[in-house]
């Protein structure tokens, strides 16, 4: 049984089977149960990232640290649903001081009042490391982090020095624009592993590389070499900054952007940005000299197949040229090299306006798999005009996030015309979000099997119209399951669209939702949940209400409740009404009335079963 020999063996190797065998499906799950021991014994990261935590809170200290443990080393990706309620547990077992060696997300959701003082810079580093955005829904708990880092600094400085920047890591990306041009240059390294950065911090950046201050020297002086150790942030130059550079070791970089563009190491968002940056300085030196050239006529001569093989090929011919020098017959051949350059969007369009030249009728199937980076340009009545058959063409179309959210049900609407079906593997590659935007009667046409073998979807970002019906289908898929618990499972996801009946049907069973499940409840349901009945829902999650009390649905939900009732909650009325950090815009959730719905689906299992701490492991532990 390899490491786990031992250390989890007996009944309590049973329940970390039970644990992580929960999948997505009511059918993995049988299959899982069959072998459980063995599974588990494999140790495999696709096991631990099915972690659940109401079993796991029946672990013992020693099994929970293990567990822990192996997920670090694993470097198992888990959500913020499982991390929130995963640290409560660490947090209630005495763990949370062995934070070295948990995973860096994890310590993101740590109780930070019990960061001791010695430890807060090894905290602080380890925490670095980890993804802020898993805490887009505890906004108190980020920027509790974020001062939390700043008191851990050893100078005290308004300016952040090399070791402040080592200690901080990705802590950096919540600070203010103004401490970056401020900051030892190596801050770079910081930046990097942002995933965005605010216009005021794009800014920021400009005005540190255009100091001269950092290892790239001023841009006058940078070298091919210098700006590739920028990674993504070479991205954000602004044009200003380009037009001071050398123009050979531009041109160099130019090249190797697009090569790693073709490569799929830079991202068509990051591309792009770069493209219509370099280019614009590129135009705005062409204003300038006198030798430049006006008006649509073809320049450059007309493009060829070896034109689009140059990665220099936007800079030699700017989307006017496009347009005056591409020929109908070299685009419908060479169609794949030339979207194989990050053609701005105004480059975009003329590609477009050519395509229906050649295709009036509309683009034929196996064009539409060619043409996805496009797709946002077409309105619904064009898609209309498109025959499509294929999954595979649905998928290339929506799954790779460059289609339009709203256009989503165009584009299934003429799969479903062609007697396509809505597959649950068709759904998982898809992805939740894209649910969102089918309409009421698409989601009706997928069967209940299909849903249950698409599983656990996220649609968090759904509004709540959608997230309503969805909650519907759902209830429809899973309502046969024989559990409270695993019933719980498999609709933690759609609980956004629950009335507040089967909200209060939960909390009697003691599922102990977390905070992430809960910020995503409909905002006007809540309002209908007591006290009471929101502690019970929580159970040992209850305290995260302070790390999310600036999350607009727990902020309006805590501004109804009385100074009693909020005293019951541990806040007083000032902490309820507390302002959002000034770090981040929160976008208040639809709250669109729900049309009425049954309370249970049928064969709802009986309340309370699975809820009490006398568990039967071989009736409830692997039964769904």
């Amino acid at each position: 049984m390899g490491p786990w020999a031992g250390v989890l063996a007996g009944p309590g190797l049973a329940l970390l089977v039970s644990l992580t065998a929960h999948c997505s499906s009511p059918e993995t799950q049988d299959k899982l149960d069959g072998d459980g021991a063995g599974q588990w014994a494999s140790a495999n990261a696709s096991l631990l990232r099915d972690f659940w935590c109401q079993p796991a809170g029946q672990l013992s200290r020693d099994q929970l640290s293990t567990l822990v443990r192996r997920m670090a080393a694993q470097q198992v990706p888990l959500g913020a649903w499982q991390l929130s309620c995963l640290a409560n547990l660490v947090r209630r077992r005495g763990l949370q001081h062995d934070f070295e060696r948990h995973p860096p997300d994890l310590l993101l959701f740590y109780d930070l009042a019990q960061v001791r003082a010695d430890d807060c810079q090894a905290f602080t580093h380890r925490a670095g490391q980890g993804d802020l955005e898993l805490l887009a829904n505890l906004p108190d708990q980020r920027a509790a982090l974020k001062h939390k880092a700043l008191d851990c600094l050893v100078g005290g400085s308004p300016q952040l020095n090399a070791s402040d920047l080592l200690l901080l890591g990705s802590l950096v990306c919540d600070l203010d624009a103004a401490s970056i041009p401020a900051a030892d240059p190596r801050i770079l390294q910081n930046l990097q592993h942002c995933p965005r950065l605010t216009t005021a911090q794009q800014d920021a950046l400009n005005t540190l590389l255009a100091s001269g201050r950092t290892e790239l020297g001023s841009p006058s002086s940078w070298t091919l070499e210098g700006l590739q150790t920028l990674g993504p942030l070479a991205t954000h130059i602004r044009p200003r900054l380009w037009m001071q550079v050398p123009e050979a070791v531009g041109l160099d970089f130019f090249r190797s952007s697009v090569a790693a563009f073709r490569e799929g190491h830079l991202s068509p968002r990051d591309a792009r940005r770069f493209v219509s940056g370099f280019l614009e300085a590129k135009a705005k030196a062409k204003v300038a000299s006198p030798r430049s050239r006006r008006g649509r006529a073809c320049v450059h001569g007309d493009i060829t197949a070896a034109t689009l093989r140059d990665e220099l090929f936007l800079v030699r011919y700017d989307c006017p040229q496009l347009e005056s020098c591409l020929g109908s017959r070299v685009l419908r051949a060479n169609l794949d090299p030339l979207l194989q350059h990050p053609l701005p969007a105004e480059c975009q369009r003329v590609v477009k306006a050519k395509l229906g030249q050649i295709y009036p009728r509309g683009l034929p199937e196996d064009q539409l798999r060619r043409i996805t980076s496009l797709v946002y340009l077409y309105s619904s009545s064009e898609i209309g005009q498109w025959n499509i058959t294929s999954g595979d063409t649905v998928l290339a179309l929506l799954a790779a996030d460059v289609a339009l959210d709203n256009q989503t049900e165009a584009v299934l609407q003429k799969f479903l015309d062609h007697h396509g079906k809505l597959t649950g593997p068709l759904l998982v590659a898809m992805g939740g979000s894209r649910l969102c935007w089918m309409s009421p009667r698409q989601i009706q046409t997928i069967g209940p099997s299909e849903f249950r073998l698409a599983g656990a979807l996220d649609i968090s970002a759904c509004p709540q119209s959608r997230k309503n019906v969805l909650y519907a289908k759902a209830r429809e898929a899973f309502g046969g399951t024989r559990t409270t618990a695993a019933y719980y499972r498999f609709m933690r996801p759609y609980l956004g669209g629950a009335p507040v009946e089967e909200l209060q049907h939960l909390a009697q069973a003691n599922v102990s939702m977390d905070i992430d499940t809960f910020t995503n409840l409909n905002p006007r349901v809540l309002q209908s949940l007591s006290v009471g009945n929101v502690t019970t829902l929580l159970g040992q999650n209850v305290g995260d209400l302070q790390k999310a009390r600036s999350h607009p649905t727990i902020s309006s939900w805590l501004r109804s409740l009385s100074s009693s009732a909020l005293g019951e909650l541990g806040f007083n009325a000032k902490a309820a009404s507390t302002a959002r950090p000034d770090f981040m815009t929160l976008e208040t959730p639809s709250t669109q009335p729900r049309p009425p719905r049954p309370v249970f689906p049928s064969g709802l299992p009986a309340k309370g079963i699975e809820g009490s701490a006398s568990v039967h492991m071989s009736s409830t532990i692997f039964g769904v």
